[in-house]
């Protein structure tokens, strides 16, 4: 059982030169153009002695069950789709987007009973098929192939985890983009899907008890209508059993006198202990029971207390037998391992690895070795250790990027990991554990040389003095020349959550193109552990924005894009990010894409996962929480006739996690505020939710429609 503690050419780069946008196309029309007519509502609250008006808060009815809101949106999409088509590198962001993206890529394999299951998409299908290896050299079988669910391609294979001797497949269906799931059970040797199906399961791990059924989690069916947008509460854990109906199910852990708490489960790799973990929110700080799977027979799903209190961050890692072994960070910011052992007449936790000078970014058991991946300034390195903390080395990774994968469980002779960085999509390399010898289990075929780009590392200082990490990325060319070029700056400062090296197809064409691309790593992630978060939330979250306008200031300064060339970008958190920056400093930024952001700061927690999210912004129900939330809500610190960046915001209509009405609710205030000659618009997706699960022509259309309206804005212009 693996968690990981914080949770994607050969062209001759010379030859492409950067088409300045210059007065010739700046005298096209692309100035705003005119808006939708959006109703104003007299609705003003009082909170706190202050009055607050709300005139579009009926855009946050649900789009399905609102007639006015469904013709809202199709007349922003007409006004927004005829815009984008007349943006003159649209067609060849989309094209060379494509070209990119294609490539055969593989997920890391995962080893059950001796066969090896992973995904395997060949470039461009929407979702990608999943396979099964009978022994590592076995021929390759189909299992499943998500892309005959749906015409559209808007349903997606989510979650999959064998059964424990590779017999069965649990496996999770994803429907246009929201957090529902259905489990789904398919017999691997035959291929036939079993009539088992389990309904409203959310925020769910899978979790086999041997053979006989599964683990899992889920909320009670929502009233009719309100599946999209009502607050979840009541979750629990069942165990379904093969063979029955999911009204059977058994009720394994669950908090009816706190109905705010959620609650996941695993079970170790040897069958013995369920552990269940509960969390109130956003925070790592759980509590931790376990179930001896073992004594079912006679104790049931007894639940052992084995943490409580939720003041810490505790992930099981596995176990062997009554011994366990947890990443915590219990009188440890960044993360230590800890082992108990349960069969003891009376266990003790005892330290296994001490807190290191980086944090823990992700644990596992592989043969009898624990395999540990640090953060070094936001990028992997990878430790192995005895299952009693001896240093038993290190994997070489040999460049700035980021790992993922090492799934195993204790007597595996070998583990699997993936590799990637910005400029680098992920290669998988089989590593054996004996030897510690690694070769390369699949490479993609790339239309582009990786190493005609540079990336590199750069800090620079906020403005309380704060040293921040930023990672940028460049044509090895234009990084050499130090010309000054359109830059994509990318954040996201909350729920510590790590910005680590990956590799995107639209913004290395937005590379490719001319442009350079910059992640920073601001306050509010986990990159540099508790402390780092704790430093961009609650009460510090201007400590974020400074740290994300600091990033700006330091690229004009250091001569990386010029004074009218910088863009920002992000999503969910990122997409508050930016409309708070856009807000603060509308004279720093030439464009923006806020994407799915949380954008009323006083009304989030009113829907479904919201109300977890005071972990990191508090309560607006509070006063001292409200003052902060109040002083840079995007929302309500418009700045009315300020001559702002041009905008783009996008959403989708089944975002369920941060429902649509936020970003329809900041545009249409975005474009009644008169904010100058630049463009205010809005992209709404259909069938499509937060992110995961967008089938891959939807992908590379919406990156290529954001990524040419920044270039236009920021002077990239079109590669000849």
């Amino acid at each position: 059982m693996i968690h990981a503690l914080r949770k994607a050419a050969a062209m001759l780069l010379a030859a492409i030169p950067l088409a300045a946008l210059g007065s010739a196309a700046i005298a096209q029309d692309m100035t705003a153009p005119a808006y939708p007519e959006t109703r104003r509502d007299d609705v003003v609250e009082t909170l706190f002695g202050e009055e607050i008006a709300d005139p579009y808060r009926w855009l946050e009815e649900d789009v399905r069950n609102s007639d006015e809101v469904a013709d809202w949106v199709e007349r922003q999409n007409a006004v927004t789709d005829a815009y984008l088509a007349k943006l003159p590198a649209r067609d060849w962001f989309k094209k060379r987007t494509g070209e990119i993206f294609d490539f055969a890529r593989y997920s890391t394999p995962a080893r059950y009973g001796g066969r090896y299951f992973y995904t395997f998409n060949t470039g461009l299908q929407n979702q990608s098929p999943l396979y099964v290896r009978d022994g590592l050299e076995g021929e390759q079988r189909l299992l499943i192939d998500p892309n005959e669910w749906a015409d559209d391609g808007a349903t997606a294979l989510s979650d999959w985890l064998p059964s424990p001797d590779g017999s069965k497949l649990l496996y999770s269906v994803q429907d246009g983009g929201t957090d529902w799931r259905i489990l789904r059970v398919l017999d691997v040797d035959t291929g036939e899907t079993l009539a088992d199906e389990i309904r409203w399961a959310k925020f769910t791990s899978l979790a086999w008890v041997g053979e006989e059924g599964f683990l899992y989690s889920r909320f009670p069916e929502p009233e009719e209508g309100e599946d999209f947008q009502a607050l979840n509460y009541n979750h629990a854990v069942y165990f379904h059993r093969l063979g029955t109906p999911q009204s059977e199910d058994e009720l394994v852990y669950a908090t009816p006198d706190d109905r705010e708490v959620g609650h996941s489960a695993g079970v170790t790799s040897d069958g013995r202990w369920a552990i269940v973990t509960s969390h109130k929110g956003t925070d790592a700080r759980y509590e931790v029971q376990a179930i001896d799977l073992d004594a079912r027979d006679t104790l049931g799903w007894q639940a052992r207390p084995l943490v409580t209190g939720f003041d810490d961050s505790w992930s099981a890692v596995d176990s062997v037998g009554g011994k366990l072994w947890f990443v915590t960070n219990k009188d440890a910011p960044l993360y230590r391992v800890l082992s108990i052992d349960l069969d003891a007449a009376s266990p003790e936790w005892r330290e296994v690895v001490p807190q290191a000078e980086q944090p823990i970014d992700g644990a596992s058991i592989v043969g009898d070795k624990l395999v540990l991946s640090y953060l070094r300034d936001a990028s992997s390195r990878v430790e192995i250790f005895t299952l009693d903390g001896d240093d038993a080395g290190q994997v070489e990774l040999g460049a700035i990027g980021t790992v993922g994968g090492f799934s195993g469980e204790p007597g595996n002779p070998e583990t699997f990991y993936s590799f990637t960085s910005y400029n680098r999509p992920p290669t998988i390399y089989l590593l054996d554990m004996a030897t510690g010898q690694r070769s390369i289990f699949a490479a993609p075929d790339l239309t582009f040389d990786p190493d005609n780009f540079v990336v590199e590392q750069r800090f620079y200082a906020s403005r309380d003095g704060t040293r921040v990490p930023m990672f940028i990325m460049r044509r090895a060319d234009i990084a050499a020349s130090g010309q000054a070029v359109p830059t994509l700056l990318y954040g996201y400062g909350g729920f510590d959550v790590s910005l680590t090296p990956g590799f995107s197809a639209s913004r290395l064409a937005w590379v490719e193109a001319g442009g350079a691309y910059v992640v920073a790593n601001i306050r509010g992630g986990g990159e540099y552990g508790k402390a780092w978060h704790d430093g961009g939330r609650l009460a510090n979250k201007q400590n974020v924005f400074d740290d994300f306008i600091a990033a700006g200031e330091f690229l004009i300064a250091e001569g990386i894009t010029p004074q009218d060339g910088l863009a920002i970008q992000g999503g969910s958190n990122g997409g508050l990010l930016v409309g708070a920056v856009a807000n603060q400093r509308p004279d720093l930024f030439a464009a923006g894409n806020a994407a799915v952001g949380v954008m009323d700061m006083l009304r989030f927690d009113r829907w479904t996962a919201g109300r977890y999210w005071v972990d990191d912004y508090g309560y607006p129900d509070r006063e001292e929480d409200f003052r902060i939330l109040r002083a840079y809500s995007p929302l309500h610190n418009i700045q009315r006739g300020a001559d702002y960046p041009a905008l783009v915001v996008t959403t989708a209509d089944t975002d369920d996690r941060v429902v649509p009405g936020h970003s329809f609710k900041y545009t249409a205030a975005l474009q009644e505020a008169g904010l100058g000659d630049r463009p205010q618009l809005i992209r709404i997706e259909t069938r499509a939710g937060h992110g995961s699960g967008k089938p891959t022509d939807k992908a590379i259309a919406e990156a290529a429609d954001i990524m040419a309206f920044l270039a236009y804005w920021t002077g990239l212009g079109e590669p000849e």
